[in-house]
């Protein structure tokens, strides 16, 4: 490909790229709004974010078995059109179970996306040249994330609830219209036989998990939902590994876990997730239980996540040289952070901890990907970018989950101290799993 062919496959994906927070950040401040708007059971308002981020999830594997086995580009743009349209159509959902539908479908939509769009950065960029190209993407991530909330609770005011879900769509279909003209991408050759039984038992396991995680932190949830999600997920886990054991070309690239570096980056990279989202909700209560006013909140939580705008770029530099010490500092400091705010809650400790977390996290937006894909054949982008990606929501979410059982019990601060031990374990396996 021509250099600027290259570049507007990094922009068409950096456009995508936009989407997914705002998507997720935006259906969690809509719910209020749309269960008063729309007919149908208001326990179905958490499922507005619980259905596109499982299906999110447990699509990711098979969609990027396919991105490696079609011609990317078209995968690629297919996902956003999805999304654009589920967006859209969100508008004019008649009542909550259609909502909650076309969620489940824009998550599918979300999962080709970010599938299709690493296996085209793995098929056009060199490895040399991956580490700028991975900050490009953690920069955007990292703006979209911080400014999601904000950018959400905006669009609500000027046009209602219906908004937050139109306006992703909209980005979505610009970066689908930015693949036209480009190459199918298409991998040189032939991957052997499509373990279809594999992703879809895999996708299944994964989807129960990250719901039975997620509906365990809603009010009103019955203890059989979550019980009975995880003796599915148990009970596919069984057969998975018996229809892997039999199948010629696993669907679950296998070698690719036996390579520390990329078992241990994505630790780390759903680690400093962790952390964030936990951030996210237990510096706001601190913050009210000492009496911050808005002001002082609205600084704490730009320490939070404006670095993570910032910062990125500088950390792909840095990562030329430093990646696993970049990665296994960040993730201690993230570690001692949690611990000292077990002693105090200042008001100028919070603040020092949100600006702490967020340096960390604004430092190594975007490494961890790209130090663990580099060991992944160009070919096989798709799968091992959706693994990858699989294993990072995974561990959010099974953080958040863990994070929230204890606040619940024993208040804000140990929570952060459940993500910080997160962090903490991370730290460790990149320390001794990664040499290079």
């Amino acid at each position: 490909m021509s250099s600027g062919q290259r570049r507007r496959v990094l922009l068409a994906v950096l456009i995508s790229h936009v989407v997914f927070p705002l998507a997720i950040t935006g259906a969690t401040a809509v719910v209020p709004a749309v269960t008063a708007a729309l007919p149908g059971s208001d326990a179905l308002g958490p499922w507005l974010a619980l259905a596109y981020n499982g299906l999110f999830a447990a699509a990711l594997l098979l969609a990027g078995a396919i991105a490696d086995r079609t011609s990317r580009t078209r995968f690629f743009a297919a996902g956003n059109l999805l999304v654009a349209v589920t967006g859209v159509a969100s508008a004019f959902a008649p009542d909550l179970p259609s909502l909650v539908a076309l969620r489940t479908v824009g998550g599918i939509g979300a999962a080709m996306c970010a599938a299709g769009g690493s296996a085209m950065i793995l098929a056009v960029y060199p490895p040399e040249e991956r580490r700028q190209v991975f900050g490009y993407t953690g920069a955007v991530l990292g703006t979209s994330l911080a400014l999601g909330p904000v950018v959400a609770q905006g669009l609500m005011a000027v046009g209602g609830w219906s908004l937050v879900f139109v306006v992703p769509g909209v980005v979505a279909a610009l970066a689908a219209v930015g693949t036209l003209g480009l190459p199918g991408l298409r991998s040189p050759g032939p991957l052997g036989r499509f373990d279809l039984a594999g992703a879809v038992l895999f996708g299944v396991v994964v989807a129960a998990l990250v719901t039975a995680l997620g509906i365990g932190l809603g009010p009103g949830i019955g203890w059989w939902a979550p019980v009975g999600l995880v003796v599915v997920a148990a009970v596919c886990g069984v057969v998975l590994v018996r229809v892997e054991r039999r199948a010629a070309e696993p669907a679950i690239p296998m070698d690719l876990l036996r390579i520390p570096a990329y078992r241990a980056y994505g630790v780390a990279t759903g680690a400093f997730m962790g952390i964030l989202v936990v951030g996210l909700t237990v510096l706001p209560q601190l913050a009210s239980a000492r009496g911050m006013g808005p002001g002082q909140a609205a600084v704490m939580l730009s320490l939070l996540t404006v670095p993570s705008t910032l910062l990125p770029l500088v950390a792909a530099r840095l990562a030329r040289r430093w990646a696993r010490q970049l990665v296994t500092v960040a993730l201690f400091a993230c570690a001692v952070t949690a611990a000292v705010l077990q002693f105090t809650d200042h008001p100028a400790a919070l603040l020092a901890a949100a600006a702490a977390i967020g340096f960390c996290l604004g430092l190594t937006e975007g490494v961890p990907d790209g130090q663990a894909l580099k060991h992944v054949p160009s070919h096989r982008g798709g799968a091992g970018a959706a693994l990858f990606s699989t294993t990072r929501m995974s561990l959010e979410t099974f953080t958040l989950a863990a994070a929230t059982g204890v606040m619940t019990a024993l208040g804000p601060a140990p929570g952060l101290a459940v993500a910080g031990a997160m962090c903490l374990t991370a730290a460790v396996i990149v320390r001794q799993a990664v040499r290079d």
